[in-house]
């Protein structure tokens, strides 16, 4: 029982620690490259936009949908790895 609760505290903070990572990257992405580096971004244009304004108007959308896909792909892994899955 006792080594049970070890699993799953271990599980619980492996879990965290991909969200967070998660998180920050997508923070990165939408704030930092959407709002704080917008000007020196919009210097670089692709396709006739700039860069800073596909940042802040669909890049940290697409990042993020991206984000989630990631987040189911690591937390499949770790259910099976602590085996916490439904199968």
């Amino acid at each position: 029982m006792d080594n049970h609760k070890k699993q799953m505290q271990k599980y619980w903070k492996r879990n965290i620690r991909t969200l967070l990572i998660l998180l920050a990257v997508w923070f990165i992405v939408s704030f930092g490259f959407g709002i704080l580096l917008v000007e020196p971004l919009n210097a670089i244009k692709i396709g006739g936009y700039k860069l800073g304004f596909w940042f802040a108007q669909q890049g940290s959308i697409f990042s993020f949908v991206i984000l989630i896909f990631v987040y189911v792909y690591r937390m499949n892994k770790l259910d099976e790895e602590f085996d916490v899955n439904e199968k």
